[in-house]
């Protein structure tokens, strides 16, 4: 038995083979449904990708770099996600009835799960990836402090099930394939984790550009500094300690836990690694998308 009000860990549910959180599962009809406007902005990335860096990027480009307008709600009521629910938490779907529009959303679905209406009205993507190594990671941890997850089991047999697909949103390799096959197609901008760690400030007048707005380097200035790791960490608005602990134990994980590149050194055993740029080698093959997994 569970303790009282604690959740109990489900299974995942699978939607058109994609395994899901099964309250995310519960509510893709309405997800499907979903009526995107045509100067909707979609933020999509794989989970444990820099998702809600980039957006606290893109929120503070639309504030203009107002700090203090951003500080007035949590992040995921100023970007809301698509497929979220959760006992007790507003679903993705209801804020988005309520929110005025056009807004930015952000989502982990992969392209064959994106509702057609955000292909249908062209609207501007910006996905971000991140390296295999450091999300395998990143994304144990957040199994553990993350409670609407089945449970992780220990960081090898985690390992194997992220390498076979079979955590939510399914296979990282599809995911990242499968997005930027769809840039060439669509309004995409590809970011990587490892460039905005790299340089924010590029990768902020890159995306700028992207969104036809302005070129002022004081502003992006100001949002190097105001989403860097050790701000946001900080940041009540930021860092998700507004979930309920019974969805979101803090005290497990952090949401925000090291936002660094290569932190799968720390964790990977040499065999463990060798099997992995094995299986590597094999998904990507044929594919021109690179990684980094250091910087």
């Amino acid at each position: 038995m569970k303790p009282e009000g604690e959740l109990e860990r489900p299974p995942t549910i699978p939607v058109k083979g994609i395994p899901l959180i099964k309250y995310f599962a519960e509510v893709m009809g309405e997800v499907d449904k979903f009526q995107a406007h045509p100067d909707d902005l979609l933020i999509s990335t794989y989970p444990k990708c820099g998702t809600t860096w980039i957006s606290e990027v893109i929120d503070m480009i639309y504030k203009e770099g107002n700090v203090k307008e951003c500080g007035q709600k949590p992040i995921d009521k100023r970007v809301p996600f698509l497929e979220l629910a959760a006992p007790g938490v507003e679903s993705g779907p209801e804020l988005l009835k309520r929110v005025p529009r056009p807004t930015a959303i952000k989502t982990h679905l992969p392209v064959q799960l994106l509702p057609k209406s955000f292909w249908e009205k062209n609207c501007k993507i910006i996905y971000m990836a991140r390296n295999a190594k450091d999300v395998a990671v990143s994304y144990y941890f957040f199994y553990q402090m993350a409670k609407i997850h089945p449970e992780p089991g220990t960081w090898d047999e985690f390992l194997q099930k992220f390498m076979a697909g079979d955590v939510a949103y399914g296979s990282w390799y599809d995911h990242v394939k499968g997005w930027w096959d769809k840039r060439k197609e669509q309004r995409i901008l590809y970011l990587f984790y490892e460039d905005l760690k790299e340089d924010s400030r590029r990768e902020i007048r890159k995306i700028l550009e992207f969104l036809e707005r302005p070129m002022d380097e004081q502003l992006v200035e100001k949002i190097a500094h105001h989403t860097s790791f050790q701000e946001m960490r900080q940041n009540p608005m930021a860092n998700y300690t507004n979930i309920p602990k019974s969805i979101m134990d803090h005290s497990v994980s952090p949401f925000m836990r090291k936002g660094i590149t290569g932190d799968w050194k720390n964790y990977f055993t040499v065999a463990q690694n060798e099997s992995f740029d094995a299986h590597y080698k094999r998904q990507m093959e044929g594919s021109t998308l690179q990684f980094r997994t250091e910087i």
